[in-house]
């Protein structure tokens, strides 16, 4: 089996290599969930990819004007990442994936029942400074209120688990990576 330079295992931290894990990183944009989403894959040795990739452009142009998207933009969206997502069964994967709200995840769930999702929370200020330097982005600032309406935060009977976005990236995966191993016992 192959090692990374840590020493640590694909799929796992240290010992053997365990069951590859379905991973979305969930949250409000702005979040971090791209960056934190390729770091995780890293370090679990797993394919990424964004959920922007899944929209369909007339949703990229929706938002990019400026308008929220609505359940019907979303239903299209969310069945494309279920897909890729249920297609990566036992190899893993990471997908980053706004998954505001329950029923959203419960889509994704349906698609891909033993995904895990890590939801990177944080304060309405310091998400909105972020927003603020990444101006190329079709999601715009003036936008984060609708997404902080819409969000329906991970409950405790959902598999995952809430990460406040002020930890380092660094931090924010050995956390989740950690969270993996409990859940995986």
């Amino acid at each position: 089996m192959a090692e990374h330079a840590n020493g640590e295992h694909p799929g796992g931290v240290g010992g053997p290599q365990r069951h590859r894990p379905l991973v979305v990183v969930m949250g409000v944009s702005g979040s971090g969930k791209s960056t934190v989403g390729v770091a995780v894959a890293e370090r679990l040795g797993l394919e990424y990819k964004d959920a922007d990739d899944f929209h369909p452009q007339a949703n990229i142009d929706k938002m990019a004007a400026g308008h929220p998207l609505n359940d019907a933009d979303r239903a299209p969206w969310l069945q494309a990442i279920g897909e890729w997502l249920a297609a990566h069964e036992g190899v893993g994967a990471v997908a980053s994936c706004s998954a505001l709200k329950r029923r959203y995840r419960e889509a994704l769930l349906a698609a891909a029942p033993g995904l895990h999702f890590l939801h990177l929370s944080g304060a309405a200020d310091v998400i909105s400074d972020r927003m603020k330097h990444r101006p190329e982005h079709f999601m715009k600032a003036s936008m984060l209120q609708s997404q902080i309406d819409t969000l329906e935060p991970l409950q405790a009977d959902e598999p995952g688990v809430a990460i406040d976005v002020r930890a380092s990236v660094e931090q924010i995966v050995d956390d989740f990576v950690r969270y993996l191993d409990r859940v995986s016992r």
